[in-house]
């Protein structure tokens, strides 16, 4: 019957049965671009070597051995080099990103940095959204590798300001705390935590008791958490958080609504509100670490390998250290994993300052002499 039945709605003359539509949207020029980004992408990673696995000296009688795996030596110098990565080729296999169209993104530093650098590479704008408290080195960097940094006066306001220039530019808002955890590949694929096994395999102790990690998105604690289930290992996964934190109360107290007042000092970590990529329930164990203690942790490290980090090293290394205090007590051997996360040059006008650590109220004597008598005794309070 050709003609509109008596009572037929608008909707249901439009419904796919009542008519043949064709609509083709392939676009043979943006594809071999897309095929191009790709590779450039994919070729980063087989250009970088993975990073090393340093063995921090404790005292050999412990029985205990603590290694860092020195994420600073990717190309950007940092872990966020694997997360930026990982959220590209996600968003281009996705189909979000496109040539000439800017990618945003909400960032503390490092990730804005990293995605920089392979922005770059396939040949795109890039915003980072900011604090604007962010270290002069990273926004340095930021602009070496060719973006453009959007600062704001509440790191709050990050996620909306980076939404709304994306939209008004036509381009994409890349949202890190939203997507780290589904860009990465958790059950291996050269992840960290397949790299981290791999590397243990011959050492003494190859199955650490844990690994200790800090949560910026969360995407990286949920991949080690992922993978040691995935794969059958009895490790257990240990996240520290720094002051001024959503992450901890919102694991204490099973509550995703958790926020704080004040943003984290400690740069790259800690949220002002529980991400979305934050796994609850996948994590072991966590740990508060006070900012003081993280400072007065990377203050040791320099001195043990003689290497500076950044404070969000210092974080992980204080809990991996009082982990390793519990063990000694209780006459346990065996061996922890935690991470360099990036170098300390990045922050020497920060927390390798002593006007800055004075301005912010800081003191990590306190922590230090707790610090010299762990080495003395392995015993941490």
């Amino acid at each position: 019957m050709s003609h509109k039945l008596v009572g037929m709605t608008d909707t249901q003359d439009r419904s796919p049965a009542a008519a043949e539509e064709d609509i083709d949207r392939y676009d043979p020029e943006a594809r071999r671009w897309l095929s191009g980004a790709i590779r450039a992408v994919q070729s980063d990673a087989k250009r970088s070597s993975d990073t090393h696995l340093l063995h921090v000296p404790l005292p050999a009688e412990w029985g205990i051995d603590l290694y860092l795996k020195d994420e600073s030596s990717h190309p950007t110098g940092s872990l966020k080099h694997r997360l930026a990565r990982s959220l590209f080729l996600h968003a281009l296999c996705n189909g979000w990103i496109r040539p000439g169209r800017p990618v945003v993104e909400a960032s503390s530093g490092s990730t804005a940095v990293s995605e920089a650098y392979f922005a770059q590479l396939i040949g795109v704008p890039f915003i980072a959204v900011m604090a604007r408290s962010t270290s002069a080195q990273k926004i340095s960097l930021i602009e070496f590798y060719g973006g453009t940094c959007h600062f704001v006066d509440n790191a709050n306001e990050v996620y909306e300001v980076a939404a709304q220039l994306a939209a008004e530019s036509g381009g994409h808002y890349m949202d890190q705390f939203t997507y780290a955890e589904r860009a990465t590949d958790w059950r291996g694929n050269n992840n960290i935590a397949e790299s981290i096994f791999d590397q243990m395999s011959n050492e003494q102790h190859p199955e650490p008791a844990w690994i200790v990690a800090t949560a910026g998105t969360g995407g990286t604690s949920a991949t080690l958490a992922r993978y040691v289930r995935y794969t059958g290992r009895a490790t257990g996964i240990c996240v520290a958080d720094p002051d001024n934190s959503a992450f901890f109360a919102g694991w204490r107290d099973h509550n995703p609504a958790a926020a704080t007042d004040t943003g984290s000092r400690i740069e790259g970590i800690g949220r002002q509100r529980v991400e979305a990529s934050f796994i609850p329930s996948s994590i072991d164990r966590m740990m508060h670490v006070p900012d003081a203690a993280s400072i007065a942790s990377i203050q040791l490290l320099e001195k043990l390998i003689g290497r500076r980090a950044g404070a969000s090293t210092g974080t992980g290394l204080w809990a991996a250290f009082r982990i390793v205090s519990q063990m000694k007590a209780a006459g346990q051997s065996g061996s922890l994993v935690s991470l360099i996360c990036d170098p300390g040059e990045r922050y020497l006008d920060k927390y390798y300052s002593q006007d800055w650590l004075a301005e912010a109220g800081l003191d990590t004597t306190g922590y230090r002499a707790r610090l010299d008598e762990f080495m003395a005794t392995g015993h941490l309070d």
